[in-house]
C-alpha cells in the first residue's frame, strides 16, 4: 500500500504485477478507482460554458455520449486530462484525475460565469473499472439491462445493479474492452464483492496501481505529470486530435501558435534493442551522443516481453529510427515504433 495524492491505495496484490497486467489482457481484472474527482455542471449555459473551457468539441456530443478532452493554462500547458459526460446540453458529469481533483474543481469553480452550477460531487461516488475480454460477460451477470447497447465512449444510467443504481460508461484506461460504473460511495464495497464473486469462472482478479500504469503505458494513454503538464502542452504530448483551434477555449492561441510555428517536442515510442529497462526521467541522445529529450514513462513491458518507453524529444530528431537511452550510466540502444505499443482489443 501506498500514499497516492492522499489515498491509501494497493500498488500490487497477491499475485504480483505481471500476472495481474496479463489477466487483464486476457480474461479480465477490477480496480478501485474511488480516488477519481467528479464534477457536476449544470445550467442553461452549460454547453456553451464548457465549450470555451475545454480542447475539444463539446458541442459535437449526443447524450448519452462521453468525450476525452483537455483543460489548459493560457500558454497551453495542461491544467488536466479529463472525461466529459453528457445527459443533455444543461447537464455534464465530468471525471477527473485524483492527484488533480481540488485544483480542478477550483478552475472549473473561479472560471465559472453565466447560468452555470459547478458542483464538486467526488464524495458522493465510488467507482470500480472492470476491465478485459470478459468485462462485460462478468457485468452482464449483475443486471438484467443488456450491457451490449452501450457504445464505446458511451454510457447509460441502470437502476438495478447488484441491488444498486449505478451509472456505467464504456470507457477505461487499459486499451481493452471494458466498464467503469459509479455507484453511491457506501455501495462501493458491496459492488467489489458482487463483481469478484460473478468473475470467479473467468478468474478475476482485483488489480492494483502497477498493472494499473503498466496497462495504459502499453496502450500509450497519458498520465498527467508525465506525457502532459503545466509544460508539456496537447500538441507536444501528440494529442492534437482533442484539440480544436477552430473554437475558442482557454490556451488556444498558445496553441495555435505552437501549430503555426512548428511544435518544438513530441513525445514517440521507443522498444529496446539492447538489455535494459528504461524509467522517467532517463535521458535519450541520438546515436551519435547528443542529448535530445527525456523518458516520460519507461518500463517492461509484460506483453511484449521487452523494455518500452515513452520519450518526449526535440521534433527535429523524432523522425530518426535508432536513439540511445541513458541507463545506469551507460547508452542502450533503442529503436522508434509505432503507439500505442499494444493495439486497443475494443473497437466497436
Amino acid at each position: 500500500m501506498v500514499d497516492f495524492g492522499g489515498w491509501e491505495l494497493p500498488v500490487q496484490y497477491r499475485p504480483g504485477i505481471v500476472e495481474e497486467h496479463l489477466r487483464v489482457r486476457e480474461t479480465a481484472g477490477l480496480f478501485d478507482v474511488s480516488h477519481m474527482g467528479e464534477v457536476l455542471v449544470e445550467g442553461e449555459d452549460a454547453e456553451a460554458w464548457l465549450q470555451g473551457m475545454v480542447t475539444n468539441d463539446v458541442r459535437s456530443m449526443h447524450d448519452g455520449q462521453v468525450l476525452y478532452s483537455l483543460l489548459c493554462y493560457p500558454n497551453g500547458g495542461v491544467v488536466d486530462d479529463l472525461l466529459i459526460y453528457r445527459y443533455d446540453p444543461r447537464r455534464y458529469f465530468l471525471v477527473v484525475n485524483a492527484s488533480n481533483a481540488q485544483k480542478d474543481y477550483e478552475w472549473f469553480a473561479g472560471h465559472a460565469s453565466g447560468n452555470v452550477r459547478v458542483t464538486d460531487r467526488s464524495a458522493d461516488y465510488a467507482e470500480l473499472a472492470l476491465q478485459g475480454p470478459k468485462a462485460q460477460q462478468i457485468l452482464q451477470r449483475l443486471t438484467k439491462f443488456d450491457l451490449g447497447t452501450i457504445p464505446f465512449f458511451h454510457f447509460a444510467e441502470i437502476p438495478d445493479l447488484a441491488g444498486m443504481a449505478a451509472l456505467v460508461s464504456r470507457t477505461g484506461y487499459t486499451g481493452e474492452d471494458g466498464f467503469e460504473i459509479f455507484v453511491p460511495w457506501t455501495g462501493g464495497t458491496d459492488l467489489w464483492d458482487a463483481l469478484l464473486d460473478a468473475g470467479k469462472p473467468e478468474g478475476l482478479l482485483p488489480i492494483g496501481l502497477g498493472a494499473r500504469d503498466s496497462l495504459r503505458f502499453e496502450a500509450c494513454l497519458p498520465l498527467y505529470g508525465h506525457e502532459i503538464s503545466v509544460h508539456i502542452s496537447p500538441l507536444e504530448a501528440d494529442l492534437g486530435r482533442f484539440v480544436r483551434l477552430d473554437k475558442p477555449f482557454i490556451g488556444r492561441d498558445a496553441l495555435a501558435a505552437m501549430t503555426a510555428g512548428g511544435v518544438p517536442r513530441k513525445i514517440i515510442g521507443l522498444s529496446m534493442e539492447d538489455k535494459g529497462v528504461p524509467r522517467a526521467g532517463y535521458t535519450v541522445r541520438t546515436s551519435g551522443g547528443t542529448e535530445i529529450g527525456t523518458v516520460t514513462t519507461g518500463g517492461f513491458s509484460p506483453s511484449l516481453g521487452t523494455g518500452i518507453a515513452l520519450a518526449l524529444l526535440d521534433a527535429s530528431h523524432c523522425d530518426e529510427e535508432e536513439f540511445h537511452i541513458d541507463i545506469h550510466g551507460k547508452g542502450r540502444r533503442a529503436k522508434r515504433v509505432k503507439k500505442p505499443f499494444v493495439r486497443k482489443r475494443y473497437h466497436k
